[in-house]
């Protein structure tokens, strides 16, 4: 397998699309749904937002992979941190590293930058044996995640 990866910018707003329309070949199997792209404007605000990593890897046209991250600012210190939001990997490459290879792609970019620590929320087991595998730990003291929708 030959992947190649890029970080997405503006102009990637067809790519953006194509993930949503086709996220339940990125998601466990049975749990995806196609999502609505957002409309292109919207896609070309959130690629530019400086906040937002977002990698895809391929293999050759095809989409192996994406990872979606988020730079947090800490109010702190001058440091940062890295929220990985989400990771998806396409059913037939799944089992080839590819998840793994944007994980180590995404490290090469923090080390660069001098990011901290980076964290993830894993909401189901496979998710956290993968992340364990990775190096990722678990925290003695676990928050509760909370949401709270708009009514």
């Amino acid at each position: 397998m030959n992947l190649s990866f890029r970080l997405l910018g503006p102009n990637d707003v067809a790519i953006l699309e194509h993930l949503a329309r086709n996220d339940p070949a990125f998601d466990i199997e049975g749990r995806g749904v196609a999502l609505e792209p957002l409309a292109p404007e919207a896609a070309q605000r959130f690629l530019a937002d400086p906040a937002v990593l977002f990698w895809v890897a391929r293999e050759g046209e095809e989409i192996a992979g994406f990872l979606y991250c988020l730079i947090v600012p800490l109010r702190s210190s001058d440091e940062q941190e890295l929220l990985l939001y989400e990771i998806g990997v396409r059913s037939e490459f799944r089992r080839k590293r590819v998840g793994r290879l944007l994980l180590d792609h995404r490290e090469g970019w923090r080390r660069t930058n001098g990011v901290g620590e980076v964290w993830v929320c894993a909401d189901n087991p496979a998710a956290v044996e993968f992340y364990r595998a990775s190096n990722f730990e678990i925290a003695e003291d676990q928050p509760v995640y909370m949401t709270r929708r708009a009514r």
